[in-house]
């Protein structure tokens, strides 16, 4: 199977600062999934949180000197390009564009999956990618004791066969069971240097190079 047949991953973030957890993650992703690529999408203005304390061009300086000569990763800058809020439905409509017939598939974490019907027009998100779920080990398989509108959405979507994932281009929700995830934060790493204390570890070198010569998170 060539890259031009295999699904494209797809995963979003500030990314403020990115660090080893991302990266991992998508790494893991890329080779269990025999995905073409893994594509890191820094967010310009996330409609859920607060805008990101590091500006755009730095934070995607920081996603370029992160996965530079790592095979399966790349980085997209479609939404910093893009104007206004961060919508993923329009990142998704602008890639499938690009791609009309190649298979997307949007990475999510348990959380952010369950928050769906908060995000803009969610319920289209299918209509442009799958949805990859990462549940972590210690987590309970998806979903409980939640509202009805996203347990009808993870019933009529779920697929068993990873093979769906290929064969359609968009439509099905795959759960990523007992993938191996990094306890890192960038919350974290931004309170360690805000302390005077050393972030080294929890994130490249390379990285933690660009945010000591721009003095970030001080």
């Amino acid at each position: 199977m060539t890259n031009e047949t295999k699904p494209i991953g797809l995963l979003g973030g500030t990314f403020n600062p990115i660090h080893h957890g991302h990266l991992r993650l998508a790494l893991e992703l890329y080779e269990r999934l025999e995905l073409a690529e893994v594509r890191l999408i820094p967010s310009a203005q996330p409609p859920h949180r607060k805008q990101p304390s590091v500006s755009s061009q730095l934070r995607l300086e920081m996603v370029q000197a992160a996965i530079e000569n790592v095979k399966g990763l790349s980085v997209d800058d479609r939404e910093l390009r893009r104007s206004g809020l961060s919508y993923t439905i329009d990142t998704l409509s602008s890639l499938r564009q690009d791609y009309p017939q190649q298979s997307l598939c949007l990475i999510l974490g348990r959380d952010a999956f369950l928050g769906l019907p908060q995000w803009h027009q969610w319920e289209l998100l299918l209509s442009q990618a799958h949805i990859l779920v990462v549940e972590r080990r210690q987590e309970s398989r998806l979903p409980e004791k939640q509202k009805e509108a996203i347990k009808y959405f993870w019933q009529t979507h779920q697929t068993t066969s990873r093979d769906d994932l290929k064969k359609q281009r968009a439509g099905c929700i795959w759960l990523e069971e007992n993938l191996p995830t990094l306890d890192i934060s960038a919350t974290q790493i931004r309170h360690l240097i805000a302390t005077g204390k050393n972030p080294c570890y929890l994130l490249p070198q390379a990285v933690l190079n660009i945010i000591n010569t721009h003095q970030l998170y001080r």
